[in-house]
């Protein structure tokens, strides 16, 4: 059996590394605007802010969203003690979508090419859930 550990933190990792992007490109951009702490309280406030500050930033909460599933699908298959071959290569699969999805995001910032990223990422962790799922239902 392998682990579902590793891929799992590794994509905390990833969004370790984009948060600090954020921070280094996020705070200049509101110096340079002359917006103050407080006046980023809302996103919309932040449109002003050059794209590539604002193109991390939205990574960094699409980071925050669809992987909180995976992580919890990953730990389950992780408990339940079923780290096959298959569920962790699934992980590494959805893992590696992701943060090729992050590349894009952060740099050309390709909305076609993300979108199919997000949709193979979904398709692998549905795979993931769903195998697991079964297994479940199908043991003793």
């Amino acid at each position: 059996m392998g682990t579902m550990l590793i891929p799992v933190l590794t994509l905390v990792a990833v969004s370790l590394v984009v948060w600090a992007m954020m921070v280094a490109t996020r705070l200049p951009a509101m110096a340079k605007a002359r917006i103050p702490p407080q006046g980023g309280r809302y996103t919309q406030e932040l449109s002003v802010l050059p794209a590539p500050a604002r193109d991390i930033a939205d990574n960094y909460n699409h980071l925050m969203e669809q992987p909180t599933i995976f992580y919890a699908t990953a730990l389950a298959v992780q408990a339940a003690g079923d780290a096959t071959p298959l569920n962790v290569g699934l992980a590494w699969g959805y893992v590696s979508l992701r943060i090729v999805h992050s590349i894009i995001q952060c740099t050309s910032n390709n909305v076609m090419i993300r979108f199919y990223l997000f949709v193979a990422s979904t398709a692998v962790l549905g795979v993931l859930a769903g195998h697991e799922i079964f297994t479940l239902a199908t043991a003793g």
